[in-house]
């Protein structure tokens, strides 16, 4: 059964929609990951709660911040898709 073109685009188009909204996310863990690891590096502090913490404050301020955005694509996306 040959995979028709109209698949591949809903594919990739979900796929890079994905990737758009969890780059914020994302982005905002590895940056507070570094700098809490130069921080520990610099401080000789080796406590692994302490990095662990501040990233999750962190990647969930993140969401609620982008939450309005974040459901404007994934509806916009669903639209999109029904509609198809």
């Amino acid at each position: 059964m040959p995979i028709d073109d109209t698949m591949v685009d809903m594919l990739r188009t979900t796929l890079t929609l994905m990737l758009k909204i969890v780059a914020p996310i994302l982005g905002t863990g590895i940056v507070i990951g570094l700098s809490i690891s130069i921080f520990q590096s610099v401080t000789s502090i080796q406590d692994q709660t302490l990095t662990f913490v501040p990233k999750i404050f962190g990647m969930v301020t993140v969401v609620v911040v982008l939450m309005s955005w974040i459901a404007e694509r994934i509806s916009d996306f669903a639209i999109e898709m029904f509609t198809f």
